[in-house]
């Protein structure tokens, strides 16, 4: 009887040993950093240490390849420069002399992640990749990136280059509201002058509505992705910054955001009353809110309504969810009073 005693205790003891483990193997799933974004207003609508400075690996090339569409002739052909050619990590294995268009570097960049494409763009661009790195700074800080710093164009390990998961989800957002950059990051093959590629996003593939943006993958990263997808009309950008299981997270990410949430959309020719005056908001207005609540709205006046011309701001908009303020929106005039 005390052996058979013992025998359970053992076993119990492995039981839950072995369910502590399982535990343990599960928490690897998670992130060390993530956020989901709605696109176009850029409201964050999941967040777990969105702020914390992490490196971010290939994800970099994000940054680059927007600088890229934004100031370059894609059709361009270039001299792949000395400086490229056998760059460590991921390749799309340029040659000395080699020439090659922007267009297809940029496919490149994205599509394969290739360390020596983002090099070849960024002598291009600047004349250096110093100079280049300067630039994607610049740019971080436009987009309200201020917690970012960029010391190459491929993401290589450094310890002053590093980001935040809501940093890099900013400039994610600003790159795919980029038709040429969405074009780019969304294609699973591309057959150019140059190069023909296939893109390692497993997203595109297995996710429904994934339109981009990129992997990445360093030892001190880990796995990192910057996912993207559309569904009735709503843009998710979702990041995982050092994640295992990075396209089972974000897909988990997409589809409770998915789930959960609706845009939108006041129009600009809706008019309403404030004070007998018609008014209107001054553009096409969207706002993220959970399916499961109820929407209201008011209509507040800004002060006393006399000698009101077409375009005098004479209230705002205050739309509401459960009670609580999500959105204040400028109300103008479309009548003389």
């Amino acid at each position: 009887m005390a052996k058979k005693y013992l025998y359970l205790c053992c076993a119990a003891l492995v039981a839950f040993g072995f369910i502590g483990g399982m535990k343990t193997l599960n928490a690897r799933a998670d992130s060390s950093a993530e956020i989901a974004m709605e696109l176009t207003t850029g409201t964050v609508l999941e967040e777990r240490n969105a702020d914390l400075a992490l490196p971010m690996a290939s994800t970099t090339k994000i940054m680059t390849a927007l600088i890229i569409v934004e100031d370059c002739f894609l059709d361009d052909v270039i001299t792949v420069p000395d400086a490229a050619v056998g760059v460590e990590g991921s390749s799309i294995y340029l040659k000395k002399g080699e020439e090659i268009s922007v267009i297809d570097l940029l496919y490149g960049l994205i599509m394969r992640s290739g360390n020596d494409a983002a090099t070849a763009l960024a002598i291009h661009h600047s004349g250096s990749v110093e100079k280049f790195a300067q630039k994607m700074n610049e740019r971080a800080k436009e987009l309200g990136a201020e917690s970012t710093n960029f010391t190459n164009p491929s993401g290589l390990p450094d310890d002053n280059h590093y980001t935040t998961a809501r940093d890099l989800c900013k400039i994610a957002c600003a790159a795919m509201k980029n038709d040429t950059f969405r074009k780019v990051a969304s294609a699973k093959s591309y057959s150019g002058d140059f190069r023909s590629y296939s893109s390692k996003n497993k997203m595109l593939y297995n996710y429904e509505g994934a339109n981009g943006v990129k992997t990445g993958y360093t030892k001190k990263a880990g796995r990192c992705l910057v996912s993207s997808a559309e569904r009735d009309g709503m843009d998710m950008v979702c990041v995982v910054l050092n994640c295992p299981d990075m396209y089972e997270r974000s897909g988990k990410i997409l589809d409770d955001c998915f789930r959960d949430y609706k845009l939108l959309n006041i129009d600009e020719n809706a008019v309403f009353m404030s004070d007998r005056v018609l008014c209107k908001t001054s553009k096409n207005v969207n706002f993220v809110a959970k399916n499961a609540e109820k929407i209201d709205f008011k209509v507040k006046s800004v002060g006393k309504l006399k000698n009101i011309k077409i375009g005098d701001l004479v209230a705002s908009l205050e739309i509401y969810s459960q009670n609580s303020l999500i959105l204040s929106e400028n109300l103008y005039s479309i009548i003389d009073r």
